[in-house]
């Protein structure tokens, strides 16, 4: 009975798996499309940039292909067809990207949500050290060493950000600290460029160092805890007088 019944649980098991992988895909593209549609509506440049850069590269493949002459033809084309759609993908990607840093921009929370967001192996603790207007500072901890983001008037980030340099270089020895303002100030690195500037810093530790200064920043703790901040981005209108005074409590 065990053996009529096992490949009977296995082909259903199969069969679940790839109606949810199915599902799932719909989704994505859905989700794809969507996000596309937006974008089209508020970026009038988005869609000649795409159809240009298809059509530019698609003509070049064939152009190719009729000097090359006989079999190089007709792999040409196919190519530049697939390499045009995967370029006009690529700028739909950058445009969609760079939209969505605009609109952040400015608002509170901002690069808490930019680097929760971070690709690669960095440790992000957000909302270190904050006041009750939400500027902040946020620890984040990669191959460079530890880096203190501050957001928020500068004026106010300022001092944070020299007094949690003071207290996180009493645990990490000789490990780098950077200190970065996030803003279109003179010294501030704005929000878009944010990721680009810390993949631009120096390796300065190993992997098995991060592990070991997390663990130690850990006892560091937070001044307000990260239940305090904002999940992401929020409207510079916004009613904050309540999520204030949880910060001024903390």
């Amino acid at each position: 009975m065990a053996k009529s019944r096992n490949p009977a649980q296995t082909k259903a098991a199969k069969a679940e798996a790839k109606a949810a992988r199915k599902a799932a895909s719909k989704q994505r593209r859905s989700q794809l499309w969507q996000a596309f549609q937006i974008q089209r509506k508020e970026d009038k440049r988005l869609l000649p940039y795409m159809v240009g850069a298809f059509v530019v590269i698609v003509a070049a493949s064939v152009a190719l292909g009729i000097v090359a002459g006989g079999f190089t033809t007709y792999l040409l084309i196919p190519l530049g067809v697939i390499l045009g759609a995967l370029v006009a993908f690529i700028i739909f990607g950058r445009r969609a990207q760079k939209s969505v840093y605009k609109k952040a921009e400015g608002q509170t929370g901002a690069a808490a949500w930019a680097l929760d967001n971070l690709r690669g192996k960095w440790r992000v603790t957000p909302g270190v050290a904050a006041t009750g207007h939400f500027d902040a500072v946020h620890r984040v901890i990669g191959r460079p060493g530890v880096l203190l983001v501050g957001e928020g008037a500068a004026s106010r980030v300022k001092p944070l950000l020299a007094q949690e340099k003071k207290r996180t270089a009493r645990l990490v020895g000789d490990v780098p600290i950077y200190d970065i303002m996030v803003g279109n100030g003179e010294g501030e690195v704005p929000l878009a460029k944010l990721e680009r500037h810390l993949n631009k810093l120096p390796a300065n530790i190993t992997v098995k160092q991060i592990d070991s200064l997390e663990s130690r920043l850990v006892a560091l703790g937070s001044k307000i805890g990260p239940a305090a901040m904002p999940k992401g981005p929020m409207p510079g209108n916004a009613k904050m007088r309540g999520v204030q005074r949880t910060v001024r409590r903390k």
